[in-house]
C-alpha cells in the first residue's frame, strides 16, 4: 500500500509541475520576485497536500510564535535536513518569502528546477567553496536587507534519521554579518520520508521552531554549537526512538562533549 501511495505522489507532483512551472516561466518577464515566490509557494502547497491525502503525512507544528514579526524583519533559518518534505514544506508555513541557499546542479531538474532559476535564491557551486561563501554573504544581505528570510541547512546535506551531521557555521557568519538573529528549526520528516528513500510512510512530522538566538558581537562557532545544541536536544525530545542511546546523544553536545 504504502508503495502504490507513493508512486501516485510522485505521479501527483509531475503532473501538476509542468504546468506550474509553465506558468512561472511564462510571468517571469513581467511579474516581480515576491510575486513569482508566491507561485511556487503555492504549488508547494498543492505537493504537501497531495503528501497528506495520497502519503498519510501530516505536520504538527509548534514554536511559530518565534518567528519575527514586522514586515521587514528578518532571519536566518537554521534547519535540520532529513528529506526532502521540510524543503516542500516550510515555504507553505512561513510568512515571508524565503531564499535558500542550494547548489546550482538543482537548477537541471526539468520544470522544477527551471522554475526554481526565475526566483531570487542563492544557488551555489560546492566545488568552489571561497566563491559560494562569497555568493552567501552578498547576495544574503541584500536579501536579508528586503526582510527576505534566508534559509539553510548546517549539516550540508539529507542526514539519516537518528544521526547528526558536522554543523557548518556560514549561516550563523551570515546572521552576525546582517545583525540578524538566527532561528533553528528541528524536523523529524525520516520517520515519514526517509533519506533517498522511495517508499514513504504516514505519519506525523513534528516541524519545531525554536527561540531566536541574538548573533550581535558574538563569534560564529559559538552560534553554530548553540544551534546545533538545540535542534539535537529536540530531535532527542521529538524523536527519541530514533535515537536508542539518548544520554550519549545529549553527552556528545556539551562542550568537550
Amino acid at each position: 500500500m504504502n508503495l502504490i501511495r507513493s508512486v501516485l505522489h510522485l505521479l501527483w507532483m509531475g503532473i501538476t509541475v509542468i504546468p506550474w512551472a509553465t506558468a512561472v516561466l511564462v510571468a517571469s518577464p513581467f511579474a516581480s520576485s515576491t510575486r513569482l515566490y508566491w507561485m511556487c509557494a503555492h504549488w508547494l502547497g498543492v505537493a504537501v497536500a497531495g503528501g497528506k491525502v495520497l502519503l498519510g503525512i501530516r505536520n504538527r507544528v509548534t514554536g511559530m510564535e518565534n518567528l519575527p514579526t514586522g514586515e521587514k524583519a528578518s532571519a536566518v533559518l537554521l534547519v535540520k535536513h532529513q528529506s526532502t518534505w521540510e524543503t516542500f514544506a516550510l515555504p507553505t508555513l512561513m510568512p515571508h518569502p524565503l531564499a535558500y541557499v542550494f547548489k546550482k546542479e538543482l537548477l537541471r531538474v526539468p520544470f522544477f528546477g527551471w522554475a526554481m532559476g526565475r526566483l531570487d535564491m542563492i544557488h551555489i557551486d560546492r566545488e568552489h567553496r571561497t566563491e559560494a561563501l562569497r555568493k552567501v554573504t552578498e547576495q544574503g544581505r541584500r536579501l536579508l536587507g528586503q526582510g527576505v528570510w534566508v534559509i539553510m541547512f548546517p549539516e550540508g546535506t539529507r542526514i539519516p534519521r537518528g544521526e547528526k551531521g558536522s554543523y557548518q557555521s556560514s549561516g550563523a557568519r551570515l546572521a552576525i554579518d546582517c545583525g540578524v538573529p538566527v532561528i533553528p528549526i528541528a524536523v523529524t520528516s525520516a520517520r515519514c520520508w526517509p533519506r533517498k528513500a522511495f517508499v514513504k510512510r504516514p505519519g506525523i512530522v513534528d516541524i519545531s521552531i525554536g527561540p531566536p538566538l541574538a548573533t550581535t558581537g558574538r563569534k560564529a562557532h559559538e552560534v553554530t554549537r548553540e544551534v546545533e545544541a538545540w535542534i539535537e536536544a529536540e530531535m532527542l525530545r521529538l524523536d527519541p526512538e530514533a535515537y536508542p542511546d539518548g544520554q550519549a546523544h545529549r553527552s556528545r553536545l556539551r562542550p568537550g562533549g
